[in-house]
Formats: structure tokens, sequence, C-alpha cells
């Protein structure tokens, strides 16, 4: 991290260096300190306020995981009563909101749908403009009941349904199916999706928490920090891996066909030229990741879950075409699968369309983006790093009529 000092302020432009990332993607480069999440790539390690991600997996529900990012503990009994009451009854949108979303085209991106919706709650939220602490956290409990709530209306109503009004009783993963679907989850399922709402909760600084982070740094509102969350993680080189994971299985259509498309993919690959690699159409989706050189640790305890769920609703050919398709990368290209890989598994088959696979993880990553948007908001610093310039040297301007 570049660290401005008194001595440094007297600098002419000329003199200052600003410190350079490679390529321009700040990759790896420390940008702030954090309390939230840490992550080990070598490793294979993701920390949560210094819980393990596999010991909250393991033992802890959703909602126990969004307090211990919020509050930096996990919480007792009393007081996870009490959160999860203030959560659940938040889960109402107002009805206006719903109109704005049935008059979205049929064809726009869920996110997109999302981000749209987001940015309306501002205008029916009464703390909207306030940046009191509290006014933030009363906001950030709403909105984590409320973007579920815009994510299933907007998914319901597209295919000419009405939108289920949410249920009070049922636990944030639960609710999201309820409210998607109409029927309640059955155990396993429900499990499965808390859990997967768990992994994806947080993730140090990603580029849509980054750009939470740096809307934050200017001292906007809650949900124009949100939104701009959102807006980044509809980018492709961010979100929608898992969309692609699916067309991949889609594409394969059956798993005894699984490891012979996989073995044509890995030669045209090896066989491609650098440039042509970077193309989607050569790539194994769902594999490799840019922090974790061996198995992202999310990706250990979805691969279970999703397996199991895809018996439970006679989708296990699924599995079997992503175990087939990971050994072959693993072997050819030393490739390990990331979140996204066994996620998109659970979800497909669970007949979530493939569309708002992108929308679920935006529901559960509301909790870390409230994290980082409260951090960055306490800290009060400004986020402006420097440019790396490559454009002319300085030069004379010649007049038009010269030119």
């Amino acid at each position: 991290m570049l660290t401005v000092t008194s001595a440094t302020i007297g600098q002419t432009q000329a003199q200052q260096k600003p410190t350079s990332a490679a390529a321009g993607s700040l990759k790896d480069v420390i940008a702030a300190p954090t309390a939230i999440c840490t992550i080990d790539g070598i490793a294979g390690k993701l920390i949560y306020r210094g819980y393990s991600i596999e010991d909250l997996a393991a033992h802890a529900t959703f909602e126990e995981v969004v307090y211990l990012l919020w509050e930096g503990e996990l919480p007792n009994q009393k007081q996870l009563d009490a959160f999860s009451a203030r959560l659940a009854g938040s889960r109402v949108i107002p009805d206006v909101l719903i109109e704005h979303l049935r008059m979205i085209p049929a064809n726009a991106h869920p996110l997109a749908a999302l981000r749209s919706g987001v940015s309306l709650l501002a205008h029916h939220d009464p703390d909207s403009e306030s940046m009191d602490p509290k006014a933030t956290r009363a906001k950030a409990e709403r909105l984590l009941g409320q973007v579920p709530a815009v994510v299933t209306a907007r998914a319901r109503l597209r295919e000419g349904k009405e939108p289920i009004p949410p249920r009070e009783d049922l636990p944030a993963a639960a609710n999201f199916l309820w409210m998607l679907f109409g029927k309640e989850p059955d155990a396993v399922t429900a499990h499965a999706m808390d859990v997967a709402f768990t992994l994806h909760a947080e993730h140090e600084f990603n580029a849509s928490s980054f750009a939470a982070r740096v809307a934050a740094g200017t001292y906007v509102d809650l949900h124009s920090s949100m939104v701009a969350a959102f807006a980044t993680l509809k980018g492709p080189r961010h979100g929608g891996a898992n969309e692609d994971v699916i067309e991949m299985i889609e594409e394969v259509g059956a798993a005894d066909k699984a490891e012979q498309w996989a073995r044509s993919r890995l030669q045209r690959y090896l066989s491609a030229s650098r440039e042509e690699r970077a193309k989607p159409e050569l790539r194994f989706p769902g594999m490799g990741h840019a922090v974790y050189k061996t198995w992202d640790p999310r990706a250990r305890i979805l691969q279970k879950l999703a397996t199991e769920v895809a018996d439970l609703h006679g989708e296990a050919w699924i599995a079997e075409i992503q175990e087939k398709v990971r050994t072959v990368a693993a072997e050819g290209l030393g490739l390990n699968p990331n979140v996204d890989y066994y996620s998109a598994g659970l979800y497909h088959a669970l007949s979530i369309p493939t569309d708002i696979f992108t929308s679920i993880f935006a529901t559960a990553r509301t909790a870390g983006y409230v994290a980082h948007i409260e951090e960055q908001l306490k800290g009060g610093r400004l986020i402006r790093p420097r440019g790396e310039y490559t454009g002319p040297a300085e030069r004379k301007l010649v007049p038009i009529s010269e030119r």
C-alpha cells in the first residue's frame, strides 16, 4: 500500500512516482486494511473475521454469518433471535416497486433489474440520505431482506406469474426458494442453499466489493454504494461464471459424453495460440481462480452438497458430468474448480433459471458489501489511486490553421 506522509506533500508532480500495478489490473496490490475477511490463496484458506469457511459452513447459519460480518463476533441465541426477526420483518418491498419491475423489458438481465430495483428502493427508504451509522445499519437490515424479494419478484413477473409474498417464519435461504417457487424446500435443499449463501457472503476485495468501497469512500449513502457493487458484479469478468458452467453442462448433454468432450476441448486449448486461449469457447468455465492456487475451499464444501441435492432431485447426471470434466481439467491444465463450478450444479438441479445465478450471488454478497461499506465509512478515506501515464510526452499545441 502506498502511504503518503507529510514529507511527500511538497513534492512536485514530476517527482511523484505512482506505484505501478502489473498490466494495470491492480492484481495483488494491497489497497487498504480490513478486519472483515482474508484469503490465503496458496493454502486455499478463506477466513471471515477469524473463522474458517469450513467451520462456518458446518456450524453456523447464514443469519449468524451476517451478524458476524457486521458485528465482528458471532451472536448468542438471544442476539440471533432478535437479529433474525428484524431481518425477516424487512422482506416486503413496496407495491410501486413491483410495478416498476413489471415494466422492465423481458429480455433485461436479472442483475440489471436488481441494480435498478435497489436504486428505486432508495426513494422509498425513510433513511435513504442519512449517513448516521444507526440509520445505515437499519437500511442494511432492510436491504438484506429486500434484495432477494426483488430478485424473485422479477424472476416470476417475466414468466407471467405474480410475486409470492415472503414468509417471516423461514430462514433467508429457504425463504428465497419459497418466493421463487411457492414451495417450501426440503431439509436437504434448504441446508444446501443456506450453506451456498454463507459461502458467497464475503470474499475480501473482489471487484464488486472494492467498487462498493470506492463509492463509500466518497461518503455517499448505502443504496448508492450497493448500486455500484451490483453494477460491477454484472460484468462477465466478475460475475456470471456459474452461468457459463451450465452452458458447458448443457453442451456436453450426458455423463457418458463428458470425458470425450473434455479431452477434445483440452486438445483444442493446448494447440491454440495465446490469443485464441482467451476465447470462452476454449476455456473450462468454473475452473481456476485469480487468488486461489489450489482448490477454492468453497468449492470443496459445495461439491458434496451439490451432489446430494442433484441425487435427491433426480439430476445426478449433472454431478457426473462435472466430475469427469473436472478430472480432465485437473490432469491436463492443473486447474481446480472454484465456487461457481459447483454452485451452478446446485442451482441447476433445483431448476433455477440460469440467468439469475449471479443474482443469487448478489443476494448473499449483500452481507459482505454492507460490511465493506460500513468499514469504509468509518475509515473516512477517499480512494483515489494514480494512473501510470502511457500517452505522449508534453507537447505544444499547434493552431488549427497550421495542422
